[in-house]
């Protein structure tokens, strides 16, 4: 496939979407200042579930196709439930935000190794061009002081839901619209049962419901239908591959927004995944 004509069909919802969750980062950052860690995710996907629902009086459609629910229902607990508890509690157990990062870049060559029987060796070193990128970005985040044998296990954990739960989307064919609200269902339900296992703290203030809304609304509903078309419409290495370009989002919108200055090596991280990008996009 052309990069250009791939761009010109696709390239506005990449874009948009590499925005809207490179801003994540920082919406998560401020909520967890004002609540406890499954409290926010409970209402994120909460909020998701409510508006997804209002989606679904003007599509008339409520749930997947007949003898794919189970199937969907699967993919989400994974892709979504699982890997968002595994994520978060890999934090909770000394696992720094750029560790973990780090850890998840590996996802695409995994994706590439797992889907691909033949691939170019350019397009491997695309991605392994893109990771040494990531790596220099959150590089002063690298520290293993207080790692615990769970937050290891938890963020390979992680690393494991979306692999292979990405893959389980890929082989779902129907509008994300209609596959979501089973997700998101499901993914509520885990993240209340895991409520009990943490000390239960909120301020309902505009510090908590703004990020509330912002997960919820913007990037659990927008942005993950914008990440499900991509995946049902696009090569799925490409796809995880823009993952790559999150943190360099981050690192704009924290200096912009909290003035939080980007290092030489973050600069010189962000060269270098857009170069390996453009590797692996060249020889798809």
């Amino acid at each position: 496939m052309n990069i250009k004509n791939l761009f010109a069909s696709s390239g506005a919802a990449m874009a948009l979407f590499v925005l809207l969750w490179g801003s994540a980062a920082i919406f998560t950052r401020w909520g967890l200042d004002n609540t406890s860690v499954f409290v926010l995710l409970i209402w994120r996907y909460a909020i998701a579930l409510f508006a997804l629902t209002l989606l679904a009086f003007k599509t008339k459609v409520w749930l997947p196709d007949l003898g794919t629910r189970k199937y969907v229902l699967c993919t989400g607990a994974l892709l979504i439930g699982a890997y968002s508890i595994c994520y978060f509690q890999a934090m909770r157990y000394g696992m720094t935000p750029g560790l973990l990062a780090t850890l998840l870049g590996a996802q695409p060559i995994l994706t590439l190794l797992l889907s691909e029987r033949r691939y170019s060796p350019i397009r491997l070193i695309g991605l392994l061009l893109a990771f040494i990128g990531l790596t220099l970005i959150v590089s002063k985040g690298l520290s293993t002081d207080g790692l615990s044998t769970l937050g290891l296990w938890y963020a390979g954990g992680a690393l494991l839901c979306i692999t292979i739960g990405t893959l389980m989307q890929k082989r779902i064919k129907q509008a994300p619209q209609q596959i979501l609200p089973l997700q998101y269902a499901i993914t509520l339900i885990m993240c209340l049962a895991f409520l009990p296992t943490e000390e239960i703290r909120n301020t309902f203030n505009f510090g908590f419901w703004v990020p509330a809304l912002w997960l919820g609304l913007i990037i659990s509903v927008v942005a993950q239908l914008l990440l499900y078309k991509l995946i049902r419409t696009g090569n799925v290495v490409n796809i995880t591959s823009l993952f790559y370009l999150v943190p360099v989002v981050t690192a704009i919108l924290d200096y912009i927004i909290l003035g939080n200055a980007m290092s030489a090596a973050a600069i010189l991280g962000m060269f270098s995944i857009i170069a390996g990008i453009i590797l692996v996009f060249r020889k798809s």
